[in-house]
C-alpha cells in the first residue's frame, strides 16, 4: 500500500445533506418541512416535553426530594493510590493534584479504605473512613486532619 492509495473506510465519510437547493436534490423549495404549520416557520417547533397544551408528564408525575445547596463535594483517593509514593513522603492535596491522582480538589480530599497501602507515608487530607485510617496507622504511616 502507498501513501497515494489510502481511503477512509467504506461507509465511514457521508456527504452532508444540503436542504433547499433545487428540486432535482429531493429537498428542495420546501426543504423537507411540508406545507406550512408550526414546524416550518424559521424558529419554529415545540420545547422538549411540549404534549400540544396537555400537561406534559413533566407535570404530572409528582416531585420529591430536594437538591441540598450546601452539598459539598470530595475528591476520592483510594489506598492502592498511594503506593505510588516513595516511603516517608508528606502525601498532600497538591502533591495529589501534582502526580495526576485526582484532577480536581473540589471541596477536599477524602480517602477511602479501598486496597492496601504498604508505604509508611504521612497523609494530608480533608477526612478518613475509619477503614483508611486504621490502614495507614496499621502501615507505620500517620494521617493529619487539614
Amino acid at each position: 500500500m502507498k501513501l497515494h492509495e489510502l481511503e477512509p473506510a467504506l461507509g465511514s465519510r457521508k456527504e452532508r445533506n444540503r436542504v433547499g437547493r433545487g428540486i432535482g436534490s429531493g429537498n428542495g423549495k420546501t426543504s423537507g418541512k411540508g406545507h406550512k404549520g408550526q414546524n416550518s416557520r424559521s424558529g419554529g417547533g415545540v420545547r422538549p416535553g411540549f404534549e400540544g397544551g396537555q400537561n406534559p408528564l413533566f407535570r404530572r408525575l409528582p416531585k420529591r426530594g430536594f437538591t441540598n445547596i450546601n452539598r459539598k463535594e470530595y475528591a476520592i483517593v483510594n489506598l492502592d493510590a498511594l503506593n505510588r509514593f516513595e516511603d516517608g513522603t508528606e502525601v498532600t492535596p497538591a502533591l495529589l493534584i501534582e502526580t495526576g491522582v485526582v484532577s480536581n480538589e473540589k471541596a477536599g480530599i477524602k480517602v477511602l479504605g479501598n486496597g492496601t497501602v504498604e508505604k509508611k507515608l504521612t497523609v494530608k487530607a480533608h477526612k478518613f473512613s475509619a477503614s483508611a485510617k486504621e490502614a495507614i496507622e496499621n502501615a507505620g504511616g500517620q494521617i493529619e486532619v487539614i
